[in-house]
């Protein structure tokens, strides 16, 4: 069992940046890779990033790659994810999750065991 909490949302303006974290607990959090994603109203959840469970090994989705990273500190159960340069098709609830994902399936959100409670990003001016 691993819980997963989240904080850093808000309201962003266009070309600003933003941190979004994901506090881990429970049985060896640092065991699981650990993804982000997305998604907006009326639109199907969207793959955004994942890092392996050891952070050797970061993926972005086309639509973020370039202004977003991901990370991890596995002495401190947490993953962040930075956002900058936002547009305004950023906007979306943010959801963190873990698993034991290979790469033929992280980007698949039905891959990941445990899920975070979704933390909303707005960015407009």
């Amino acid at each position: 069992q691993v819980h997963l909490v989240q904080s850093g949302g808000g309201l962003v303006q266009p070309g600003g940046s933003l941190s979004l974290l994901c506090a881990a607990s429970g049985r060896s959090p640092s065991a699981y890779a650990a993804g982000w994603f997305r998604q907006a109203p009326g639109q199907e959840r969207e793959f955004v990033s994942v890092i392996t469970w050891n952070g050797d090994h970061t993926y972005y989705s086309n639509a973020v790659k370039g202004r977003f990273t991901i990370s991890r500190d596995n002495t401190k159960n947490t993953v962040t994810l930075q956002m900058n340069d936002v547009r305004a098709d950023d906007t979306a609830v943010y959801y963190c999750a873990f698993g034991r994902i290979s790469t033929a399936i992280m980007k698949r959100a039905s891959a990941y065991e445990w899920w975070g409670q979704g933390t909303q990003v707005t960015v407009s001016s």
